[in-house]
């Protein structure tokens, strides 16, 4: 174990380089200091470290826990912040929730008036007039027939020349072709103008049998037509007249109407005790649906001593509204009695107005009796004059004169031809008369009057030699 051991040779290698010794702080300074006085001040006691080690981490636990009641008021107040906000946010939507509710039970109140509401549903309607009516229509209307009128004897006739006259002119214009048929048909004889005039004239009374057909149906459709109207709107009267008196009893049934005079109904016990409550639990910011639970709650806890006051007050306003009940009664009694009486005295008044009227009318009818019986009595004095066989009669007219020969020709010319179109014909006849004719027939009449006038005169003078 001699043997000494040869210092083992190190190696210069890459190695750090020495730090430098860094230069204490001022607090490194103080520490140092403190260690050193500690070191060379008396020692201490391992049982006084304990205790200040102890100190120490009391001291850091009380820290740590006012820290903690720090931070727990803090979460407090922001959970009470929260929950203010809350209530409010409900609050809100409890009162959005009652305006809803009322609006839908208004809603509900206005459908179920609509519902019973009834629709005027007429069996039938009136006839609308078209505003959009075709020009066929109106011309219709204006003008009558679709059917043309006949054309005259001349136009007919150049009708069939026309042709000819183009073959032989055929450059010549409208103008100057219907200038030759002009002085063509002066130079046409009667005979030629004959089958003309014939045509003519069957086709004037054919168009004349169908205007006065139409004429006819029109009228009889006018006339049809406006009593269909009348009876319609008649029938819709009654019908609208029916429904309006049906809606009236039902809305009558529906809405009883409240009478303002009428007294009011009293209160209970516990509305009373609600009444009371109510302004102060709305003062507590009690929502207004919580305000009925409550006081059902209160009432029921209640005991007979506490009920006791407003059970009396009750009682007090059931016995002075059972009095002004008896009181409204008898009024409305008095009332009745009162419009009976009314209802009588106008029942009489309208009963003698009706008297009276019955009376005018009795006199009317008496005055149109003497009135019809006058009128009679006249007539038969009239007829005994002319009942005398000797009274010569009055002569015809010179048209009358003529239509009894015209007559006589056409029915022997045309058999089974109808009345009117007869009357139609022979007044177009005499229209077409010349001044000559005319005046033959006129001649003849002027012959009969004055041999009418001769008549008379002596019929007169025998009649006065009689009655003397």
């Amino acid at each position: 174990m001699g043997d000494t051991v040869a210092p083992v040779a190190t190696k210069r290698g890459r190695g750090r380089k020495a730090l430098k010794d860094k230069t204490p702080s001022k607090n490194e300074a103080n520490i140092n200091a403190g260690k050193v006085s500690e070191s060379s001040a008396t020692p201490i006691s391992p049982s006084s470290k304990q205790d200040s080690k102890k100190q120490q981490s009391f001291e850091k636990e009380l820290l740590q826990m006012q820290e903690m009641l720090q931070q727990m008021r803090l979460d407090k107040e922001k959970t009470e912040e929260l929950l203010k906000a809350k209530d409010e946010a409900l609050k809100q939507k409890d009162e959005e929730l009652e305006s809803r509710g009322r609006e839908q039970e208004k809603l509900q109140v206005e459908l179920k008036k609509l519902q019973k509401l009834k629709e005027f549903k007429p069996t039938m309607n009136l006839p609308v007039m078209k505003d959009n009516e075709t020009k066929k229509d109106k011309k219709k209307k204006v003008g009558g027939s679709e059917k043309k009128r006949p054309s005259p004897p001349y136009i007919l006739w150049m009708k069939d020349q026309w042709n000819e006259i183009k073959k032989t002119n055929p450059e010549a214009e409208f103008k100057e072709t219907s200038n030759m048929l002009g002085a063509k048909w002066k130079t046409v004889s009667a005979e030629e103008k004959k089958p003309y005039e014939e045509k003519y004239h069957a086709e004037k009374e054919a168009y004349l049998q169908v205007i006065a057909k139409e004429k006819r149906e029109s009228e009889a459709m006018r006339l049809f037509e406006e009593e269909q109207k009348q009876r319609t709107a008649m029938e819709l009267l009654e019908q609208y007249m029916q429904f309006k008196l049906e809606a009236e009893k039902e809305t009558k049934k529906n809405k009883k109407e409240k009478d303002p005079l009428k007294p009011k109904h009293p209160m209970s016990a516990y509305f009373l005790f609600t009444n009371d409550r109510r302004a102060a639990l709305l003062a507590e910011n009690k929502n207004f649906l919580e305000v009925p639970k409550i006081t059902a709650e209160e009432w029921k806890n209640m005991t007979e001593e506490q009920r006791r006051p407003y059970e009396e007050m009750a009682k007090k306003n059931k016995e002075k509204y059972a009095l002004e009940m008896e009181a409204y009664k008898q009024k409305k009694d008095e009332e009745a009695a009162h419009l009976m009486k009314e209802e009588e005295e106008h029942m009489k008044l309208q009963k003698q107005e009706a008297l009276q009227l019955l009376k005018k009318k009795e006199k009317t009818d008496n005055i149109i009796k003497k009135t019809k019986q006058n009128r009679q009595k006249k007539k038969q004095n009239k007829e005994d004059k002319n009942s005398d066989p000797n009274r010569p009669k009055r002569p015809p007219s010179s048209f009358i004169l003529f239509s009894k020969e015209a007559r006589k020709t056409l029915q022997d010319e045309r058999s089974g031809i109808n009345t009117s179109t007869l009357n139609a014909l022979v007044s177009l006849k005499w229209k077409e008369l010349s001044e000559e004719d005319r005046q033959f027939w006129n001649s003849q009449a002027s012959d009969a009057m004055e041999a009418y006038k001769k008549e008379m005169e002596e019929y007169n003078k025998s009649l006065s030699a009689k009655n003397e």
